[in-house]
């Protein structure tokens, strides 16, 4: 299974301005995705956020953020509030999809505690992942990104990278060869994960079957490197236990933050799990296993 480019074009090329002007945006960052080859910058990262500016909620895709390259005042968490300078992508049907100006993300404060977080995003989560792929499939336009309540959870698959197919060895390669040549800087070429994960779920619609749908979370990614001196096995064990036990935990209200890719609207993948814990006496989320 290769690393998909969740949120991101899957050409990996970045998009055209439709115009010259751009808008500010102020943005609650919701999902870091996994990094993904880069032919001109090494690496790229998707990043998915809700837009907290009065008479514009909505939801936003940002590509491509190149995440390595930014200075440390530039530099953002998952749940800070940030503002940036962006212009809407022409190559990409999906109205969600801007382009960022390079170094103008500007951090303000990060969002601490599960109550701060609940109070921009509780009325955004829906129930029914099924209708999200049933309107993706009938149009390719259709809405892209959703925070989707989870109903059960049946599994996590964690199964080893096969490595980058040989197109993005080559991107890697030629931007390499770009530093050799351009650049004196020391920087090490990005490196497969060494995991996939996928979970089995069930979201809040009554008429759901079950999804099967790719973890790309950066957070994912980032555990794995801290695991390198564990077996497989063990490193294996330790993301479910993160990842399933204690995320989807029956103490947590648990929802995915879903997007697609653009040459496959059908097809969604999870950037990242909300899962704010859940106030005593609610119902519990079934964990089934």
């Amino acid at each position: 299974m290769t690393q998909l480019s969740f949120w991101g074009p899957d050409d990996q090329r970045s998009p055209e301005p439709r115009t010259g002007t751009t808008v500010t945006l102020r943005l609650l960052i919701t999902v870091k995705a996994a990094p993904n080859p880069s032919a001109r910058h090494g690496e790229t990262v998707c990043v998915g956020a809700l837009s907290v500016d009065p008479g514009r909620r909505s939801w936003i895709r940002l590509y491509p953020i190149h995440f390595r390259d930014l200075d440390d005042d530039n530099k953002f968490r998952k749940y800070d509030i940030v503002t940036v300078d962006a212009l809407p992508a022409v190559q990409d049907q999906r109205q969600e999809s801007w382009r960022p100006v390079v170094g103008s993300v500007r951090p303000e404060h990060h969002l601490n505690t599960g109550n701060a977080r609940r109070d921009y995003l509780d009325p955004y989560v829906e129930d029914s992942m099924c209708q999200l792929v049933e309107h993706a499939r009938a149009a390719s336009s259709a809405r892209s990104i959703a925070l989707i309540r989870v109903h059960d959870v049946s599994s996590l698959s964690i199964t080893r990278h096969r490595g980058w197919t040989p197109e993005q060895q080559a991107k890697i390669n030629g931007y390499l060869s770009q530093l050799d040549i351009l650049d004196d800087h020391d920087r090490a070429p990005l490196q497969a994960p060494r995991f996939t994960g996928a979970y089995r779920y069930r979201c809040a619609d009554r008429r759901c079957r079950g999804h099967r749908q790719s973890l790309l979370d950066w957070e994912f990614v980032a555990l794995q490197r801290r695991l390198g001196g564990l077996t497989d096995a063990e490193a294996a064990d330790q993301l479910r236990t993160k990842f399933l036990d204690q995320l989807c935990g029956a103490d947590r209200d648990v929802a995915f933050y879903v997007g697609n890719q653009a040459a496959r609207p059908q097809a969604f993948s999870i950037g990242g799990v909300y899962a704010p814990r859940r106030p005593t006496g609610r119902h519990r989320l079934r964990l089934s296993r």
